[in-house]
């Protein structure tokens, strides 16, 4: 009998926090290979796409556990809290407090108010953009893709659960950047309505601008180390010239054509539209907040993260088996030895 197909009825192995369903998986990985000749080195179609699966009830809510678990080892880490509180926070509370008292020439606007409305968008960017893609590289790496592979519905289960966790991960940032904006800068929570809408919409879209695009990065990178040295000079180059710290119209004119391709920018555009005083558009490019470009540019990087990214992902666990998963490990122990 064809141990690799599932018989009717028996019971799918359920998503633990080594992975998805990770020793039934890697069983049922290597009774398939035996038994379908075609696929000797490994390579197992998707169980999903064999069966004709798609995203359920059982399905969200097994991505959903993982995330949860994720999230929670996440928060218990001191090293990954600590790297953000440093590396994000703690960058953005020296550079305010160095400016404290200072306003940006031509308005009434502390420059830490400026930088705390950046950070906040670079606190969304630098989770999705770099720790989303090392983490899947990670995963890569150390064979969770190809485990989750041989589950039905495992590979959109995975996507589910690193998004969800990534999610987490954002709140606590953007919280964590809040908090220090308003407890060590002149910054204030939005007074209107209005402007507190604009808050939510822009996170929530600058969210799905850059979390597709962390996930199809992460496709593409076969390691974490690469993804790291590939993604760490292009992200802090952005940084520099999105505004993040300094208005971007005292950058010349091709760097701001650049930095108006990517969504950093725009999210924190329209974030200092919520969080700074109209008196800041002097600033500005055009003296505008431009909100309806800001909509259109983060919400064309959304749909074009959503079908580019879940195309990668699929097309990278497709390609994964058992004897590439070999070659990379005694590859990185090589490298390892010298």
């Amino acid at each position: 009998m064809d141990r690799g197909r599932r018989r009717a009825g028996q019971p799918v192995a359920r998503p633990v926090a080594g992975g998805l369903g990770a020793a039934p998986a890697v069983r049922r990985a290597r009774a398939g290979a035996a038994d379908h000749p075609a696929h000797l080195g490994g390579e197992l179609p998707e169980p999903s796409e064999r069966e004709g699966g798609g995203v359920n009830a059982r399905t969200i809510r097994a991505g959903l556990r993982r995330g949860g678990v994720e999230y929670r080892q996440f928060l218990r880490s001191p090293k990954d809290v600590g790297v953000g509180l440093i590396g994000t926070v703690g960058i953005f509370l020296a550079l305010a407090i160095s400016q404290r008292g200072s306003d940006w020439p031509g308005t009434d606007t502390p420059k830490a108010s400026i930088m705390a409305a950046g950070f906040v968008a670079f606190s969304v960017f630098s989770v999705a953009i770099m720790g989303l893609p090392m983490t899947i590289a990670a995963d890569r790496e150390e064979g969770a893709l190809l485990r989750v592979r041989s589950l039905p519905g495992g590979t959109r289960a995975y996507t589910i659960g690193r998004v969800a966790s990534a999610l987490g991960q954002i709140l606590t940032y953007v919280a964590l950047m809040l908090a220090a904006a308003l407890l060590f800068t002149e910054t204030r929570l939005p007074e209107t309505a209005g402007d507190w809408f604009t808050l939510v919409w822009v996170l929530v879209l600058g969210t799905l601008a850059v979390l597709p695009l962390g996930i199809a990065l992460g496709s593409l990178m076969p390691g974490p180390r690469t993804a790291a040295n590939l993604l760490s000079v292009p992200m802090m180059v952005l940084m520099i010239i999105s505004g993040v710290m300094i208005p971007i119209s005292v950058m010349p004119e091709p760097v701001q054509w650049v930095a108006q391709a990517f969504p950093l920018y725009w999210q924190g555009l329209g974030l200092r539209s919520a969080l700074l005083p109209d008196t800041m558009l002097a600033a500005e490019i055009g003296q505008d907040w431009r909100t309806l470009e800001t909509a259109a540019v983060l919400g064309a990087w959304a749909i074009a993260g959503m079908v580019l990214a879940p195309w990668l992902l699929r097309r990278v666990t497709r390609k994964e088996s058992g004897s590439r998963l070999e070659a990379r490990q005694r590859a990185r122990a090589a490298q390892a030895s010298y």
